[in-house]
């Protein structure tokens, strides 16, 4: 268990994107503190997804993304990342060879090892997925899928852990586990949580902090405030 300082936090100041002439998103500003469970909501087009991958580095944008620790001082933030959805419907790999695939820079049959082995097992129970290394990725439900792809992005533990809609499918029983996972994830260790969402009751349940976005930020805060928001229930209605 690491001690959590509440201090570190992940700067994202004044970002812009633009798709030609095309404004997707404007002057987003969050901090994002250690500890934290932030869920980022919005219709369809509203620029979550865009907003994830501008935080990421995969399209170009405009503005800066900073980690400061306890000490203020600037750092290269580690981010661990769950997409949507893995392409893995025609894999014959196991999970242990997809773990192995995605944390090391060596090829699989090389960091094949009883050592490595038991590594990862370890770090898949705290996902209660340690049973599952040895079956094959293509086999997985969807909620076992979830915990494996949470599992690789937090080896290791990254400072930002980002969530695209990771449960998109999944039962409510996987859903409920999901959260609770993410729960004892924030609680457990020191990194802060960027989770898009669309599950208002688990939203309200579980997040400290709620975004909502419309190509710019409208409203942020606590569940309830965010929620109670005309510009909230403009777009959803009451929750």
């Amino acid at each position: 268990m690491t001690e959590k300082c509440g201090y570190c936090c992940t700067k994202i100041r004044n970002i812009n994107v633009s798709f030609g002439k095309k404004q997707v998103l404007e002057n987003i500003n969050i901090h994002i503190h250690c500890g934290k469970l932030n869920v980022i909501i919005g219709e369809n087009g509203a620029g979550k997804s865009t907003l994830l991958k501008a935080i990421l580095g995969e399209i170009k944008h405009t503005g800066t993304i900073l980690f400061k620790d306890r000490e203020a001082s600037g750092d290269k933030i580690k981010i661990g990342y769950v997409p949507q959805r893995l392409d893995i419907e025609n894999s014959p790999a196991t999970v242990y060879d997809v773990v192995c695939s995605y944390t090391s820079n060596l090829p699989t049959f090389l960091v094949k090892s009883k050592r490595k082995y038991e590594q990862i097992k370890e770090h898949l129970k705290e996902f209660g997925a340690s049973e599952l290394i040895d079956q094959k990725i293509n086999s997985l439900s969807g909620g076992q899928l979830q915990r494996v792809m949470l599992a690789i992005a937090t080896l290791p533990y990254p400072d930002l852990l980002i969530l695209d809609e990771p449960i998109s499918g999944i039962d409510r029983n996987g859903r409920e586990q999901f959260y609770k996972t993410i729960s004892e994830l924030k609680e457990n260790h020191d990194l802060a949580i960027i989770l898009v969402s669309h599950d208002f009751d688990y939203v309200k349940k579980y997040a400290d902090k709620v975004i909502l976005l419309d190509k710019t930020i409208l409203v942020k805060g606590k569940p309830e405030e965010v929620f109670a928001s005309k510009e909230f229930i403009e777009r959803f209605g009451e929750v």
